[in-house]
């Protein structure tokens, strides 16, 4: 798409001044062009039919290259397996999918899904969409979820789940239509690109009428052209707020998803409905769910304000706990705290944010915490002088710029709406930038090999020329690499021989080739855990441990680390099968939650999720039965990854910038304490330290630190029933309900048997932690 192209799409949306609506859209667009640039590929009818008990029964697959549309059902065995959500992407790409599918291959699926509790109303944060594919980063299934009407449309139409397979020669739609029970891919050649101009596009376009709740009907998956040059493609999910009179925006982040939508070249997935209510999702028991409901909405009224605030500020109010904290990432989380840090603190932003809509991104969703800033002028690129809604930014995005080193508000908005309207990941890009920034630094990078961009910390000009460039498709070899992400710009560094290799990767905050996400680990040894002993990569929705392990102390041992990396990934995996948001579950408590013998797991909450899923599917599950529910899910996802070639131990590798510190700067800035801890917990005496220098005390560190995560990796498998290469067992697959399933059963035993023949500690025995320094040469350590 050229810069003019985007000009004047941009030109078309330049009367909002306020983010509220001041025309007719036709005076923005020609919606009779659009449709008359529209021809049918294919098309299926279906019957319509009603949700029974949480479930559509069905699923949808569309091959793009072959033009197929038709329907699964959904069986029994399928949802005692898979339950639905996360679960169901899961069973359908190993249906579909080979171990040597990568993210371009014609055969990898993308997959948008509900779960059964997913599309209710009673209670908040029932309205989440999950997406999974073969991640380009990572070249193993990626998990993501989003808010937005998606997910409850395409159930509400019929499908409990899309699956998209194959490439289109052109930019195509796909539209669920539940209004005339009809699928359909259509060419869309006129539309734009970018998602914040895109969603409004076909917001007007597929409504069934010209009114307000027709408008309300239309959801809308889409990417922009940063998602077609980068791999941190992320998928925005609208919604239409009726207040605003503007299709929002809520994004699938991580893993790339929305690239792997642009290579297939889907322009859009469109749901559309023109009615439902309280009973569409058709709960066993309504007045139940109601009754739980009204208990937590009055909970959030009362409580919220005294707690995290999400009501008026959302999760931005995590900076100001985070940087007091020192959990902040700053200048690539080489610190965790700031003295401009404050700039950024919640309050600024509660300033710029429209004040009196409530901002749920679902119906009946009283946590409200879906902020966004209306009126926003654009100060840079192909938008630029334009008034747009910039959905945010949330505490993910706060930490982005921090970790950049940007201080000022107003920028903060400005990358969170390109990342958003262009398709880029807010996390992958910021952390990723953030590496970039400190090898210019270092002069590993300079202004010669960036392209032209000066990309030190706290230049934010050159960071939106970077996104701008990037999602242009400018053909620079830096910037077509750093759209690649940290991973990809680690080999090229060292391909090059910039630097030194062991300070590039030590630096580098990737892992299985994620990027990080905001909080600084180096003093939660369970958080690190949270972050590499994971399925897709360092994602804080596995596990979110920092307070109870470094704040609280409540996990000492690496039992209890090991204990708490069991339970709260498969918690947390939980709201992902059933099409739910986590933040309800914790971030407003009960006012006696501390008194209880398990605070952390909030225990009142647990119980609500547990009378809620019965209510709906008529089941008789316990709180016991949603954690297996949710074991079997991510151990089969483990297993997937152990089949794609990505699922051991060398595979939860992390970086050592997120285990302690890499540069002498780093020890230096807290050495009181580090010092503390070699004395206290390596047991170097007292008078040794004194005749230490500061490289010899970071040597000790690094090597007793990567020691300590090899151990607590050996106590979080034998608590997951894996071996000691990280491999779910044939016998635990067993265990959790997967008998007959007998291909996977081989693949896994195939794999330990490799795993033998190769000598490596499959079943037992400590890690000896006799692994090397990164380097012998003294001059690494002297030097950083």
């Amino acid at each position: 798409m050229s810069d003019e192209n985007c000009k004047a799409d941009a030109r078309l949306i330049g009367d909002r001044a306020t983010g509220f609506q001041t025309g007719n859209t036709e005076h923005r667009w020609d919606l009779d062009a659009l449709r008359a640039g529209h021809k049918v590929l294919a098309e299926y009818a279906y019957e319509k039919k009603p949700i029974v008990k949480g479930y559509a029964g069905r699923t949808l697959y569309v091959d793009l290259t072959t033009k197929e549309i038709r329907e699964i059902p959904v069986t029994e065995d399928m949802k005692k397996k898979f339950t639905g959500g996360r679960g169901f992407g899961l069973k359908l790409l190993w249906d579909s999918i080979k171990p040597s599918t990568r993210w371009d291959s014609d055969e990898n699926g993308l997959v948008l899904t509900a779960g059964p509790m997913c599309g209710s109303t009673q209670y908040p944060g029932f309205g989440k969409s999950l997406a999974l594919t073969v991640s380009p980063s990572t070249d193993i299934i990626c998990d993501s979820n989003a808010g937005g009407y998606f997910a409850p449309y395409m159930k509400f139409s019929g499908f409990d789940a899309i699956q998209v397979h194959g490439k289109a020669e052109e930019d195509v739609i796909v539209l669920i239509d539940g209004v005339e029970g009809k699928v359909r891919i259509e060419t869309a050649p006129g539309e734009e690109t970018n998602s914040h101009v895109l969603a409004e596009q076909l917001t007007y376009l597929y409504a069934f009428e010209d009114t307000e709740k027709a408008r309300q009907g239309v959801a809308v998956v889409s990417a922009g052209t940063g998602a077609e040059n980068s791999y941190w493609g992320c998928l925005n999910i609208s919604f239409y707020d009726i207040r605003r009179k503007v299709a929002r925006l809520k994004q699938h982040g991580r893993g790339g998803l929305g690239t792997v939508l642009r290579h297939k070249k889907i322009k859009a997935l469109v749901a559309r409905i023109d009615e439902f209510d309280a009973t569409t999702n058709d709960a066993v028991d309504l007045d139940k769910i109601a009754e739980i409901g009204a208990k937590y909405h009055k909970e959030i009224r009362d409580l919220d304000k005294e707690q995290c605030n999400m009501r008026t500020v959302g999760t931005g109010h995590l900076v100001e706990i985070m940087d007091a904290y020192d959990l902040l990432p700053t200048e690539n989380y080489r610190f965790g705290q700031h003295p401009k840090a404050p700039k950024i603190y919640s309050p600024h932003f509660y300033k710029l944010w429209t004040q009196v809509i409530p901002d749920g991104c679902w119906y009946g969703c009283t946590m409200a915490c879906a902020k966004a800033a209306d009126g926003y002028t654009v100060m840079t690129g192909p938008y630029k002088g334009h008034k747009v809604t910039v959905d945010g930014p949330e505490y993910e995005t706060l930490g982005c710029a921090s970790n950049m080193s940007i201080w000022d508000p107003l920028w903060v908005l400005e990358f969170n709406f390109y990342c958003d309207t262009y398709g880029l990941d807010t996390i992958s890009s910021g952390t990723a930038i953030a590496f970039y920034m400190e090898m210019y630094e270092y002069g590993i990078l300079n202004k010669e090999r960036c392209g032209g961009l000066e990309l030190c910390f706290g230049n934010a000009d050159a960071m939106m020329e970077l996104l701008h460039r990037m999602a242009a498709g400018d053909d620079d070899e830096f910037v077509k690499v750093a759209g690649k992400g940290a991973r990809r710009m680690k080999d090229w560094l060292k391909s090059k021989n910039w630097g030194d290799p062991q300070l590039i990767e030590d630096c580098g905050m990737e892992s299985k080739g994620l990027e990080y996400s905001e909080y600084v680990t180096k003093e939660s040894l369970a958080m690190q855990g949270g972050y590499g002993l994971t399925l897709k990569g360092p994602q804080h929705d596995e596990a979110w441990l920092i307070f109870m392990d470094m704040v609280n102390n409540q996990i000492p041992t690496f039992a209890d680390k090991a204990e708490a990396l069991h339970y709260f990934p498969m918690w947390r995996t939980w709201f992902g099968l059933n099409g739910l948001c986590k933040l309800p579950w914790n971030d407003v408590e009960p006012a006696d939650n501390a008194e209880t013998s398990e605070p952390a797991k909030v225990p009142a909450h647990v119980q609500n999720y547990v009378d809620i899923q019965n209510a709906i599917t008529g089941w008789n599950v316990t709180k016991e039965d949603l954690i297996l529910q949710s074991e079997r899910c991510y151990n089969w996802q483990r297993a997937m990854n152990v089949w794609m070639g990505r699922g051991r131990r060398a595979d939860d590798w992390i970086p050592y910038r997120s285990m302690g510190p890499v540069t002498r700067l780093e020890y230096v800035s807290r050495q009181e304490m580090y010092d503390k801890q070699m004395v206290e917990d390596i047991g170097v005496p007292a008078d040794s330290l004194e005749a230490m220098s500061i490289e010899d005390r970071m040597k000790t560190m690094y090597h007793y630190r990567q020691n300590q995560y090899q151990k607590l990796a050996d106590a979080v498998y034998i608590r997951r029933g894996w071996t000691h290469n990280g491999v779910p067992t044939p016998q635990k697959m067993k265990a959790l309900g997967f008998g007959d399933e007998t291909e996977m059963l081989n693949m896994l035993q195939q794999k330990i048997d490799e795993d033998e023949a190769a000598g490596l500690n499959v079943w037992g025995g400590d890690y000896k932690g006799d692994e090397k320094p990164p380097s012998d040469d003294d001059k690494y350590w002297e030097t950083w």
